[in-house]
């Protein structure tokens, strides 16, 4: 791959929102874009082919701690790669496990040289570096793979959030020096906790080392959310603007809304997934939890104005019906129409930059308005 994988196709004239084309090994990517979790190598409930032709992502992350720990990723590299083993050939991300092995707490030891930790799974004792980090991406094969980071637990100190931005920084350098497969792009990360200053000493840094692709890293790991917008709409515009920016971990559709306002390319989050599974759908009505007595009998779809194959072919009732069962038709459902809303909103999103709506919705937020749009478009959306 060449350095610079990113195609700016339009800018908005109010916003910092933009549109473009990300190259990637296994197939062009349309931005802004959201992507759906596959931690362990599966979006959960979800096929392949339900996530390539009736929801149409266009880009899935998977995980490379919990890959490592399980299956193991020399498996997955006998397997064929990720894609292979996962029968998905589309463009795949994978995080560098920084922010697993952040949310381990007492179970990890962080040095200078990398992290010490027990596996969740069996107590084991694993090391990863920079170094090791790097060669099991390679190893997995994704498109798209991530320096090896620290994600500062928050609220800390000034001198440990400054510490630990410095270190990401030198883990960055390292991440890049052991990178070994040009047909990935290594991303830089940064981070520096809520502090404007580290931040934009992080964007310095990492920039400075240089990268095909840019994250902000260390959002939405429990600050308000108020603070979180704050801190993304300071340091997003320090990114380079002819290079992707991903938003990592956030968030709700506001949140993806916002992100673009500010410039942002790339987002992932759990949110639709994990929501389905526990029974809360997001409409153009607002979320409807599926559980409630109410639906008991409720025969029209779950969401009148959705295109997807859940609110075309199945009424509340029955949803309702699945959920309370514990069914596992009813996770398949409910996560087909969550990923649907959100693919949906963000076509539509990047249908409103081009046409010049998107500062007018964007304003409100007017979730509703972009996701129609983005569902009436469908595949005309991106030409």
């Amino acid at each position: 791959m060449t350095n610079s994988p990113y195609t700016l196709i339009h800018e908005d004239k109010a916003t910092a929102a933009r549109v473009g084309k990300l190259h990637t090994a296994h197939g062009v990517v349309n931005t802004p874009i959201f992507m759906p979790v596959g931690t362990r190598g599966t979006v959960k409930a979800c096929t392949p082919q339900m996530l390539s032709d009736q929801i149409r992502a266009e880009i899935i992350l998977a995980n490379t701690y919990h890959l490592y720990l399980r299956p193991g990723h020399e498996i997955v590299q006998e397997a064929g790669g990720l894609h292979a083993f996962m029968g998905w050939q589309h463009p795949i991300l994978t995080d560098s496990g920084g922010f697993q092995v952040f949310s381990l707490g007492p179970l990890r030891t962080i040095t200078e040289e990398g992290v010490a930790f027990r596996s969740t799974i069996d107590g084991t004792e694993h090391f990863i570096s920079p170094e090791r980090s790097i060669e099991i991406q390679n190893t997995l094969g994704a498109d798209i793979i991530m320096a090896f980071d620290e994600c500062p637990a928050l609220p800390n100190d000034y001198a440990y959030l400054k510490d630990s931005m410095e270190m990401t920084l030198r883990w960055a350098a390292r991440s890049k020096k052991a990178h070994q497969n040009p047909n990935q792009l290594l991303f830089g990360i940064v981070q520096g906790g809520m502090e404007r200053d580290l931040r934009r000493a992080s964007v310095d840094g990492t920039v400075s080392i240089g990268f095909p692709g840019y994250a902000i890293g260390g959002l939405s790991v429990g600050e308000e959310k108020e603070l979180m917008y704050e801190v993304l709409a300071y340091t997003a515009p320090l990114l380079p603007d002819e290079k992707p920016r991903y938003l990592m971990g956030v968030g709700t559709p506001e949140d993806l809304v916002y992100g673009v306002r500010c410039g942002i390319d790339m987002f992932d989050c759990v949110m639709p997934t994990r929501n389905a599974r526990n029974g809360s759908l997001f409409t153009t009505d607002g979320i409807i939890r599926i559980r409630n007595s109410k639906y008991r009998r409720d025969f029209s779809p779950l969401d009148p104005e959705c295109t997807c194959y859940t609110c075309q072919n199945f009424t509340r009732t029955y949803l309702r019906h699945l959920h309370i069962e514990n069914e596992i038709l009813g996770s398949q459902l409910h996560t087909l129409h969550n990923l649907h809303f959100y693919v949906s909103l963000m076509r539509g999103i990047r249908c409103a930059i081009r046409n010049g709506s998107f500062a007018k919705l964007a304003d409100e937020p007017d979730i509703n308005a972009l996701v129609k749009l983005g569902q009436s478009k469908g595949l005309t959306a991106d030409r």
